[in-house]
């Protein structure tokens, strides 16, 4: 493979790394960093950024005209977005009495009006609650009762959903893209005409939004049934801004050739990763304010589509899950799209093939830069990233830890901390690390120890401190970007009066990198068929989540010595089986 650093070569670049590292924080740089105690963790922090998301949107104003928010004909520039979404504000200051602290959700395609929802409700102090808006009714509920939001923006299938349960919830609704609302909902539109006419009458400078207030509620999946609400705050999000923009300065004065002094083309991200998603709001939409770069929205995600967005819009960022990167290269389309404007391929969400890495290669130009990094929704996607040489002389880490304000240790059992090469649990410190679980004291006290976030993740880092991610502690499946829990799908297949247990796992997938399968006892061999369980959970949990794989049987499932079910043995030989065929 081309450009593979020596051993030599890597550990020469580190140390010419810690020289720049150093010198991007000297003192009066934006990227200065000092000590401060945070909720009694003493940490590295910021010292001369933004205080808050209303400050991160008002540096937009540097590029006032610039296209920022496009979507198919529609085109907000930043200075057209910071005023539609401060209108916002003052709407919901007026029409609904929401100040500091009130929780409004957001269920929706990834359209403008999200992104102008989201600065809205973070400008006046109040926390955004994106949700996946893949969620079906109940999902959907459970979300607005847990995070007790008292507003929703959703659009139109979203509001389908809402309408069958909103009798037991006490929430009122903006309409987003929507003229025939199936429940009652105030348009967005009017909303924002409300909010340009309240402009007066509100003082949004007044409002004293500080660091650690919180922020936003992101719902992630992980060990147990219900998702959980993880809380983070403005310095928290802010951080993981500032802590990619460091990264970024690191790699171009470590790399000079990659950094292009005077673009044909002004930056642009392609926005294929849901705004629900930690990715998709941070890495993304919010990173665009602080790198002044176009947002090019999609409807749905499609690689021919992709494609001629790329060309139309001259995208220079594509980001992603791996899965839409491998779509992209194997498109008829690929060959005869003008690709000259993209700069960065870049993956996060899940592990990229060692063999994706070699199809960038071969299709993309040189100067394409390929990279993937490791965060999860508690970090506010912070952990490690790689790129350029490193990557390719590293295919199969993650990165090193991001700097210039997280830490990364490999921890075993006994929480003591592990020297290079030796596996245990990847254990995240920093000022990016979330604030609780929203309402769930116990679990933020076992994820949150010392100032560490246990990601439940197990890994190593090497003699170079490159992090090689291993396994999972926790029983998720990752479906192209997406955390599913097991324990949620068992949940639903068991309430199916034909289903005595169920175990659901993860299958390798070459696009998706994992899909969902389950191992299920039923009561006899006409009980229920695989095609009728699969109905069954369509109308309980997200389309994603349903298994495509069900293996029926009426013995009982395999245990462990502990009389749990025995998911690895069943998994391997569910393997060893289609391996067979």
């Amino acid at each position: 493979m081309k450009n593979v650093l020596s051993a030599q070569q890597i550990q020469q670049d580190l140390l010419t790394l810690r020289d720049i590292a150093a010198n991007l924080r000297k003192p009066g740089s934006i990227l200065e960093t000092e000590k401060q105690t945070v909720n009694g963790i003493e940490m590295d922090v910021f010292k001369n950024v933004a205080t808050n998301l209303h400050g991160i949107y008002q540096l937009g104003l540097e590029a006032a005209d610039q296209d920022f928010l496009v979507y198919a004909d529609e085109r907000y520039t930043f200075a057209e977005a910071l005023k539609t979404a401060e209108a916002i504000s003052c709407a919901l200051i007026t029409e609904y009495g929401i100040g500091k602290g009130d929780r409004v959700a957001i269920c929706s395609r990834n359209y403008p009006e999200w992104c102008l929802a989201y600065m809205a409700i973070t400008i006046i102090g109040a926390i955004a609650v994106p949700m996946n808006s893949w969620w079906q009714s109940k999902e959907l509920a459970y979300g607005i009762e847990d995070s007790g939001a008292k507003i929703i923006f959703a659009d139109h299938e979203r509001l389908e959903q809402l309408s069958q349960v909103r009798s037991q919830l006490s929430v009122e609704a903006v309409a987003i893209k929507t003229e025939a609302l199936p429940t009652p909902a105030q348009p967005f539109a009017q909303l924002v005409e409300k909010g340009l006419a309240a402009r007066n009458s509100v003082d949004l400078s007044a409002i004293n939004v500080l660091p650690d207030d919180d922020a936003s509620i992101m719902y992630t999946s992980g060990s147990t049934g219900n998702p959980k609400g993880v809380l983070s705050t403005h310095r928290n999000i802010i951080s993981a801004l500032y802590t990619w923009i460091f990264v970024r300065d690191a790699n171009e004065t470590l790399r000079p050739e990659i950094k292009v002094e005077n673009p044909e083309f002004p930056e642009a991200i392609l926005a294929n990763v849901p705004l629900f998603h930690v990715t998709g709001c941070h890495a993304q939409f919010l990173l665009c304010f602080v790198m002044l770069r176009k947002f090019v929205m999609m409807y749905k995600w499609n690689a021919e589509q992709a494609l001629a967005l790329i060309e139309k819009e001259r995208i220079s960022v594509l980001h992603g899950v791996p899965t839409m990167t491998w779509e992209v290269m194997n498109s008829p389309d690929f060959e005869k799209t003008d690709l000259r404007s993209l700069r960065i391929v870049q993956s996060g969400g899940a592990a990229r093939p060692p063999g994706h890495l070699k199809l960038i290669q071969d299709k993309f130009a040189d100067h394409i830069q390929p990279g993937q990094g490791y965060g999860l929704t508690e970090t506010n996607a912070i952990g490690a990233t790689i790129t350029g040489k490193f990557y390719l002389s590293k295919p199969e880490s993650t990165g090193r830890p991001s700097p210039p304000v997280t830490q990364v240790q490999i921890k075993d059992e006994s929480g003591n901390i592990l020297p290079a090469g030796e596996i245990g649990e990847i254990c995240i410190k920093g000022a990016t690390i979330m604030k609780e679980y929203w309402k769930k004291p116990e679990e933020t006290a076992k994820a949150l120890q010392d100032g560490f976030f246990h990601t439940g993740d197990v890994g190593l880092l090497d003699e170079h401190g490159f992090l090689f991610i291993k396994d999972r502690a926790k029983d998720i499946v990752i479906r192209g970007g997406e955390n599913i829990a097991c324990a949620e799908v068992e949940y639903a297949l068991s309430d199916h009066p034909a289903v005595c247990e169920a175990a659901v796992y993860g299958l390798p997938d070459e696009r998706l990198g994992e899909v969902v399968a389950a191992s299920v006892q039923i009561r006899s061999e006409d009980a229920v068929s695989v095609e009728a369980l699969q109905a069954f959970l369509q109308s309980r949990i997200a389309h994603f989540k349903v298994p495509t794989c069900i293996k029926l049987q009426t013995a009982q499932l395999p245990r462990i010595a502990t009389g749990k079910i025995a998911k690895k043995e069943i998994r391997q030989a569910v393997l060893a089986q289609q391996s067979s065929l």
